[in-house]
């Protein structure tokens, strides 16, 4: 059984696939936060700021098998027929809470059997299933990685316990900082100015690491 909290046709906002098409899968839970704000000081992650809990999302709910999951997210990718010269590949992104808590390879083999390239964002503290086209890890304080090789790392900045030097020597083809969001936004819907401001400096000292925004807050969509 397969527990989603919300699935919907977007564009991608973060990182290396900003601005890309996308199917999101939001599966329920996280081995990192319960994601009850009572739990959230004691927490393993204490800064998402992400509802992962239950099924009630849009298009979210129960599948009793990958064939089922598999077959509501591809009708949410739009009929490419007739309005594109070009068709474009089929794209979904597998996140949480944690996708990798839900996530197995029949699953992705359906999605690959329906034409699409698979994506996934963990918090990189559980094994990988095979089969993975894009894998982005976001690392979370201090907990230890399983997954130390992938397409992109996308550090949320500053953490106390994550400094960036931890992972400058991983096997990733690219290093992305994201300033976090905490408290009272600005109205870009982004992050407070002064991570902005720390994220944009570091990153400006240390050019191995690039600027990742939330832009799908900017551009006001899921």
């Amino acid at each position: 059984m397969y527990h989603v909290k919300e699935a919907f046709y977007t564009l991608q906002g973060e990182g290396s696939q900003a601005g890309r098409a996308s199917v999101f899968c939001r599966f329920s839970g996280c081995n990192l936060w319960s994601g009850r704000e009572a739990d959230r000081t004691t927490a393993a992650c204490r800064f998402c700021d992400t509802d992962f809990v239950g099924t009630d999302g849009q298009h979210g709910g129960r599948f009793s098998s990958a064939e089922a999951l598999a077959n509501h997210l591809a009708v949410l990718w739009p009929d490419q027929d007739g309005h594109n010269a070009r068709a474009t590949t089929p794209y979904v992104v597998f996140t949480g809470g944690e996708p990798l808590l839900q996530l197995d390879e029949a699953l992705i083999r359906e999605m690959h059997a329906r034409g699409f390239e698979v994506a996934v964002e963990t918090n990189g503290t559980l094994p990988a299933p095979a089969g993975i086209d894009w894998l982005c890890v976001s690392p979370k304080g201090n907990n230890a990685l399983a997954i130390t090789a992938g397409n992109e790392l996308k550090l949320v900045h500053p953490q106390a316990d994550a400094p960036p030097t931890r992972f400058t020597r991983l096997d990733f083809d690219h290093f992305f900082l994201q300033p976090m969001a905490t408290g009272p936004t600005v109205p870009s819907g982004d992050a407070l100015p002064d991570t902005m401001a720390e994220t944009v400096a570091y990153c400006l000292a240390h050019p191995q690491w690039r600027l990742s925004l939330q832009t799908h807050k900017i551009a006001g969509i899921d």
